[in-house]
């Protein structure tokens, strides 16, 4: 059995509580939050731009912390779950690991380049597992995608397009404060740059054009340069009205096959706010002129990345998923994207 810690019970921190609990060989041992009122079981001011938010918990069996530096301490917890906000993530991984823990940090890895290697320096160092929370991977309509492309079955990929827009995130004062977070282009569009690199490993080059306000990429929209390879496009940012707060999909065009997938999170009813997601169906179009709908009973991604993260330290073996190298690299295309949009040129991607 894992004993996993979560440090952080915001929106993310909630999600990965409730993941924690479909995970048959994962306990979740202790929680951590300076908010006294969540610590006692209160959640139900949590929310997110998606799914369910908080309820009421019944904490009794969980050793609860105020102070970080306790939880990390803790002698029976064998992995971190890092869901504290972007800035902290660096220093919380890093004093996580040199305590002893492995650790499963929240996307992105860090806000800097040089952060994130510190990050993967100290788990070297330390002897301990550092993965990276990038649930795209485990999204079965993404996945589809991947496993598509890897088994050839509809022949060569030849173009793909992504989308990701949000509304300003006001649900969290840690993630609305844009200056410190790195905006949409890390804390957003970071998804599909993880999912594209994932997909077709490093470009040539990349060129990207964005609405910057006040020093911040608030939306981005960039080509991917593979050469011979497929053409690729991905765009996205916080633009969208409240009433509207998420949505998502791609469009990928296959040699023998289209496939499409778009999700959103709308209003329930006629109350604005209460919400549900909208996820419309995953759509195999032939090039017979058939449409299908993939059914999919893969488990929720957020349990599907948990999972993972737990079976990677119950075997003592590194994740080939949730690796820090990628999400290291995947932040990195980040800053090329910015570079970019800034000068208005190609960048070579090295």
């Amino acid at each position: 059995m894992v004993r996993v810690g979560i440090a952080g019970l915001g929106f993310m921190g909630v999600t990965h509580f409730k993941a924690l609990e479909q995970v048959g060989d994962a306990e979740v041992g202790a929680v951590c939050t300076r908010s006294a009122k969540k610590l006692a079981g209160d959640w139900r001011d949590v929310q997110g731009n998606f799914g369910d938010g908080g309820s009421e918990q019944d904490l009794q069996a969980i050793a609860t912390y105020p102070q970080y530096g306790d939880l990390i301490r803790d002698d029976n917890l064998d992995l971190i779950d890092i869901c504290l906000p972007s800035p902290m993530h660096a220093d919380t991984t890093v004093a996580a690991l040199e305590a002893g823990k492995h650790v499963l940090v929240e996307k992105p890895i860090a806000l800097t380049v040089k952060d994130a290697d510190r990050m993967i320096a100290a788990a070297k160092l330390a002897g301990r597992h550092l993965m990276v929370a990038h649930v795209l991977r485990f999204a079965p309509p993404w996945a589809f995608v991947k496993e598509a492309m890897t088994s050839g079955r509809f022949g060569r990929l030849v173009t793909l397009s992504i989308r990701r827009v949000i509304c300003p995130p006001k649900w969290s004062r840690s993630i609305a404060d844009l200056s410190v977070n790195g905006g949409p282009l890390i804390d957003l569009h970071i998804h599909d740059v993880d999912f594209v690199l994932h997909l077709l490993g490093k470009p040539k080059r990349v060129v990207a054009t964005g609405w910057v306000s006040d020093g911040v990429v608030m939306y981005v929209a960039t080509n991917y340069d593979y050469g011979d390879g497929p053409v690729v496009h991905c765009h996205g940012g916080a633009v969208a009205m409240a009433g509207r707060p998420f949505a998502d999909g791609y469009e990928a065009c296959f040699e023998k096959a289209t496939v499409a997938f778009a999700a959103a999170t709308e209003p329930a009813g006629n109350d604005p706010a209460k919400r549900q997601s909208q996820a419309h169906e995953l759509i195999v179009y032939d090039d017979d002129g058939g449409v299908s709908f993939p059914q999919s009973d893969a488990q929720d991604p957020f349990v599907g990345q948990l999972a993972h993260a737990v079976e990677c330290v119950a075997n003592d073996q590194p994740s080939t998923i949730l690796g820090a190298d990628s999400a290291r690299q995947s932040l990195a295309m980040t800053f090329l994207e910015r570079e970019s949009i800034l000068t208005g040129q190609y960048v070579v991607v090295t």
